[in-house]
């Protein structure tokens, strides 16, 4: 999604943003006018500390482990719920009933603000060329166990695939495998497992110029979903063997690695970077969270990302095309994958309340988010840990990450689900900005140039 600039924005959009504060502003009243001027002071009271407490609540979840982690944690979730409870008992139920539907009102309108227009058309479909050998590895461990749940080797095979299944001891060698089929006459490559897999067997294809198979047999599938395609049905994938289009996409490299969605370093590599994270997810980044915060891990990074350089941020999201504005995580979606451009994310909070400020979209102070051709990640050490489409690699440094534009040859089926219309986060940054004219300024302590 391209957020486009304040002086373009319809006069509507901005009305809608004002109606949202006006929302907020009427819900805030209601009850305490009720309330009359005696009770005023109690309510103000109650509000302010049952924010303060699940403030202080979030807080220590985020720093702390343990009990004391969901003790906090329940703290966080307990405390707007008590001050519901005594504006209750304050007689004031049909006030709080309204100022729920206020505060749906708000969402409305501000959800009517940010939905940006959809970026152009979609991306251009070329015809597919007549193939004779198409070659596709298969993971069977991958999503957990979509290639056998699906039968994908036999249907693969019906339509004239050679399938090589990713199976025995030891780590075996993808690139390798799709070179030797390139070598024996393979004239289309495909892959049927995660996003590591397919951008390793994606830059090979891309080096020959054959067309790409991508099959969403992996566990995210972010590429797949992407392009349009179906993450819950891989079979359908295999339609493009009979009626497929090309789409033209681009490619990034970092080192001269291939990616087809990101590469993250700091806060987010760290993570990935632990063996525990691909059996346990959630619980690795929980277990990790307090020390990222706090700073006690990690190389301090300087990024660079065309004209700006940003010195010490946690966290740098370096992917292929943009994300969406409100995206920190590379965990939303690219309305294109044909812009020829980086997308590039740093994160600078020195504080565990800046973080969440990010996260909520509240502030922009520690925020840069922009467009590259070129994006170089250094550091004080020799090297550091990069997660590259979700995989966890330690390289060399200076880290240069590059876009190639239209460099891969994506085959896709003809009917697909396509790309659905992203949908606004509530991002209260440039909520503000529309409401009120002006941009709201951006602080970054570290950063330098524009």
């Amino acid at each position: 999604m391209t957020v486009i600039p304040l002086e373009e924005v319809p006069e509507t959009r901005r009305w809608w943003a004002r109606f949202a504060f006006v929302a907020v502003v009427c819900a805030a009243a209601v009850p305490l006018v009720a309330a009359g001027l005696a009770g005023t002071v109690a309510l103000l009271v109650t509000a302010a500390g049952g924010l303060v407490v699940m403030v202080a609540g979030i807080y220590w979840f985020l720093i702390s482990r343990g009990i004391l982690r969901w003790c906090a944690l329940a703290l966080a979730v307990l405390a707007p719920l008590v001050v519901l409870f005594l504006f209750i008992q304050a007689g004031l139920l049909l006030e709080v009933m309204i100022t729920v539907g206020l505060v749906f009102v708000a969402l409305v309108c501000a959800r009517a603000a940010l939905r940006e227009p959809r970026e152009g058309s979609k991306m251009v479909e070329y015809p597919a060329p007549a193939w004779r050998h198409p070659f596709v590895v298969m993971n069977p461990r991958s999503g957990g166990g979509k290639v056998v749940k699906f039968g994908l080797q036999r249907k693969a095979e019906e339509l004239g695939a050679e399938v090589e299944l990713l199976e025995g001891p030891g780590k075996i060698d993808v690139a390798a495998l799709a070179r030797d089929a390139v070598e024996r006459g393979a004239d289309l490559l495909g892959v049927a497992g995660g996003d590591g897999t397919q951008a390793l067997v994606a830059g090979i294809a891309a080096e020959h110029n054959l067309p790409f198979l991508v099959i969403s047999a992996g566990t995210r599938n972010h590429f797949a979903l992407d392009l349009g395609l179906d993450r819950e049905d891989p079979t359908g994938c295999l339609d493009a063997l009979r009626d497929g289009v090309e789409l033209h996409v681009d490619l990034g490299r970092i080192n001269g690695r291939t990616f087809v969605n990101n590469a993250s370093f700091g806060v987010y590599a760290e993570v990935v970077q632990s063996p525990e994270y691909r059996d346990d997810k959630a619980g690795t980044v929980l277990q990790m969270l307090p020390d990222l915060i706090k700073g006690d891990k990690g190389a301090r990074l300087h990024a660079r990302m065309d004209g700006t350089r940003v010195d010490g941020p946690q966290a740098v999201l370096v992917s292929n095309c943009p994300y969406g504005s409100h995206d920190l995580a590379g965990l939303g979606r690219r309305t294109r994958l044909d812009r020829g451009v980086l997308g590039a994310v740093a994160l600078s909070a020195s504080s565990t309340r800046e973080a969440v400020g990010l996260l909520r979209r509240a502030t922009k102070r520690g925020l840069i988010q922009r467009t590259a051709g070129e994006v170089v990640v250094d550091a004080d050490v020799p090297e550091i840990p990069v997660g590259v489409d979700g995989e966890a690699l330690l390289i060399p440094t200076p880290v240069r990450c590059t876009i190639e534009p239209a460099a891969l040859r994506v085959l896709v089926p003809r009917n697909r689900p396509g790309v659905p219309p992203a949908q606004p986060a509530l991002d209260l940054v440039r909520l503000r900005e529309l409401a009120w004219g002006h941009l709201a300024r951006s602080s970054a302590p570290a950063a330098a140039g524009a």
